[in-house]
């Protein structure tokens, strides 16, 4: 596969350009709940050598793997030629270690130091809080935001992000000027769209920049029979409700509900794409890049196959009159 040509987004008021397709780290070189980081470090490689900008991860992801991965995939794109200023780099403190999130000045600052030395970089172009379950130890004198801020001033990181999927969560960071990206996850995409006045509309309205991550539903919205897919998902949920703790299981419940529903829309999109001979994954994928507002779509690729597969979904040629009748079918909202 030739790499195509992509016409890169300027990301808010950042200064910085980055294709409208990113690689997201949380799953690189996993599959059946194996990791071969080999795998990871040529899934990171396809996708620079396709053209991708940006890359994206987190002290949480893969126990700290991904970061190292890309680091090490790094390293070998720099010995081909390639340039730490041509691409962007985005990863997350907060959640290093998901059984003690830390959002303190010092935990903020020693987690940054570790990225810097996992992806083996000077400096890391976008820093996400990441998924506080409140904001205020992030806004505390001593807490992660100024630890941010005093890092951006020395030129650690050139951008503060959150990431996170509480809408209230975004819309504070927003409204406090302090913030230059909001990355929202799982709600925006064929099947849902709630980011769209609760993150995407308001940050834009702001100058800041916009990343759009979980797209697919987590298979969901790609080219098989998403009852299917959600039936399987189904019965592990029976297993974890089984197994989770009383303070959990109404969280739980209703993220099983919200499961089945997002799989009845899909179901119905898939029904109408198969009826027109479309993909699915590839007029999920094009929704989410027609949006000028998202920067970058984030795909959290396993390996190469995969990276080849959703970049091959962005091109393929869906005509104009098919996006109208979707538009109508579907009540969408058209980008404008």
């Amino acid at each position: 596969m030739e790499s195509p040509t992509w016409t890169k987004r300027t990301l808010g008021s950042t200064g910085m350009a980055v294709t409208p397709l990113g690689i997201g780290g949380g799953y690189l070189g996993v599959r059946n709940g194996k990791l071969d980081e080999r795998v990871g470090v040529e899934t990171v490689l396809r996708g620079l050598e396709l053209g991708l900008n940006l890359i994206d991860s987190s002290g949480a992801y893969i126990g700290g793997k991904s970061e190292r991965m890309i680091g090490m995939a790094l390293l070998e794109w720099y010995q081909r030629g390639g340039r730490r200023e041509d691409l962007i780099l985005s990863t997350k403190t907060g959640t290093r270690s998901r059984e003690a999130r830390d959002y303190t000045y010092a935990g903020t600052v020693s987690s940054v130091e570790t990225s810097l030395e996992l992806l083996q970089t000077d400096y890391i172009d976008i820093l996400h809080v990441h998924d506080p379950i409140d904001l205020d130890p992030v806004f505390v004198s001593d807490g992660a935001l100024a630890a941010l801020k005093d890092l951006k001033a020395n030129s650690v990181i050139r951008a503060i992000g959150l990431g996170c999927r509480q809408h209230e969560f975004h819309q504070r960071c927003i409204a406090s000027d302090e913030f230059d990206v909001s990355l929202t996850f799982h709600d925006y995409n064929l099947a849902v769209q709630t980011a769209d006045q609760g993150v995407i509309q308001p940050a834009t309205e702001k100058g800041m920049g916009v990343f759009n991550a979980t797209v697919t539903l987590n298979g969901l919205l790609t080219d098989g029979d998403p009852m299917a897919r959600w039936r399987e998902r189904d019965r592990r949920w029976e297993r974890h409700l089984a197994q989770m703790s009383p303070d959990r299981l109404e969280w739980a419940r209703e993220r099983r509900v919200q499961d089945k529903e997002q799989a009845e829309r899909a179901a119905q999109l898939w029904e109408w794409c198969q009826m027109r001979k479309i993909s699915l994954l590839a007029l999920n994928l094009q929704f989410c890049l027609r949006d000028p507002r998202i920067a970058s779509t984030l795909i959290g690729f396993a390996r190469p196959a995969r990276v080849e597969e959703d970049i091959a979904a962005c091109w393929v040629p869906i005509p104009e009159d098919t996006w109208d009748k979707l538009y109508e079918t579907f009540h969408l909202r058209r980008a404008a």
